[in-house]
């Protein structure tokens, strides 16, 4: 299975019309968190994936729509990977991340 890579604009555009249906995973240390954030992220930093992961697909849906961000898309990309390998089958990476949501999408969402 190919992964599929969104921009911030599709995400712009997903987050206003039904964010209810998704499955929303942002893999940013809580440190970065605290910094920037869009609102609906479910947060799973990647370094603490010894801890969340032993039950992580008991809380998540495979078959729902899955987006996943980072700060630039190479650890949210990592995830995507993970996910995809435990079954899940709409699974989509935020290219460019919460860097390129604030710089092209939300001023407002500080940079780092």
């Amino acid at each position: 299975m190919s992964l599929i890579q969104i921009t911030v604009a599709e995400l712009a555009l997903i987050l206003e019309q039904n964010p209810e249906s998704l499955q929303l995973i942002d893999v940013r240390e809580p440190e970065e968190i605290e910094i920037a954030h869009i609102s609906g992220f479910a947060v799973f930093p990647l370094s603490q994936f010894a801890q969340w992961s032993p039950d992580f697909t008991s809380k998540f849906n495979p078959d729902t729509e899955t987006l996943v961000i980072c700060h630039h898309g190479v650890r949210s990309l990592q995830m995507c990977q993970w996910l995809i390998n435990q079954g899940f089958s709409n699974v989509k990476n935020i290219e460019g991340g919460i860097d390129a949501y604030s710089l092209h999408i939300d001023p407002q969402v500080p940079r780092y």
